[in-house]
This record gives structure tokens, C-alpha cells and sequence, in this order.
């Protein structure tokens, strides 16, 4: 990561963390803020995937901020899975469940666009 010299830097993380402010806004009003369980879940999930980008990337190694990555990554994808159960349980739109779940999906991408680019490193 010659380049980047900051966390905050990484575009990836600064998508994790829009994330991680709509799921948040997402789940403070109506139903979804009084079922505990799925919006804690979500919530947690949302920032996962935003820590772990940056703990990865204090890591001494490629191998190792790649297995942060491989996590951060997951924890987006957890969003996705949840928002399809606030979606079938009545909490949130179509629309809604579509535009968050897109964000996520931008995030994912960037994670592992950032893991590929690790391969590209030198040791």
C-alpha cells in the first residue's frame, strides 16, 4: 500500500463507512428500530465491514490485510442477506431494500478490487 498512507485514504473504507451511516439512518425510525435483534445484526455487519478494512490495514503483511479484506468483505454481504429479511418481514420498501443493498454491493466490490490489488504488491 505504497500510495495510500491512511485508512481513510482507502476508497473502499470510505464506501463501508457510507454504508454504515444509511444502515444506521435505515434502522433508527419505525419497526426496524424496535426489533433489537436485526437491527443490532445489520448495524454490526455495516461496521464490520468499514473495521476491518482499516484494522487489515494496519497489518505487517499483504497475506494478512487480505484476510481482514476476506472478512470485511463477508460482513457486507451479511448486509445484503438482511436486508432481504427487513424487506420480507414488511420493514423496509423494495426501493429501499434496493438502494442500500446496491451500496453494499459497491462496497464489495471495492474490498475485493483492493484484495486483488494486494496480489500485485511486492512482498
Amino acid at each position: 500500500m505504497a500510495l495510500i498512507k491512511k485508512f481513510e485514504d482507502i476508497i473502499a473504507w470510505q464506501e463501508a463507512r457510507n454504508l454504515v451511516k444509511i444502515v444506521y439512518k435505515l434502522t433508527s425510525t419505525g419497526e426496524f428500530s424496535k426489533d433489537f435483534g436485526l437491527r443490532d445484526q445489520i448495524r454490526r455487519a455495516s461496521v464490520s465491514a468499514m473495521t476491518n478494512i482499516a484494522e487489515g490495514f494496519d497489518c505487517e503483511s499483504n497475506i494478512e490485510f487480505a484476510r481482514f479484506l476476506v472478512i470485511a468483505r463477508r460482513s457486507a454481504v451479511e448486509v445484503q442477506s438482511l436486508l432481504y429479511a427487513a424487506f420480507d418481514i414488511g420493514y423496509i420498501d423494495e426501493n429501499t431494500r434496493k438502494t442500500h443493498y446496491d451500496q453494499a454491493y459497491k462496497t464489495k466490490g471495492l474490498i475485493n478490487a483492493l484484495k486483488r490489488s494486494l496480489r500485485l504488491q511486492p512482498k
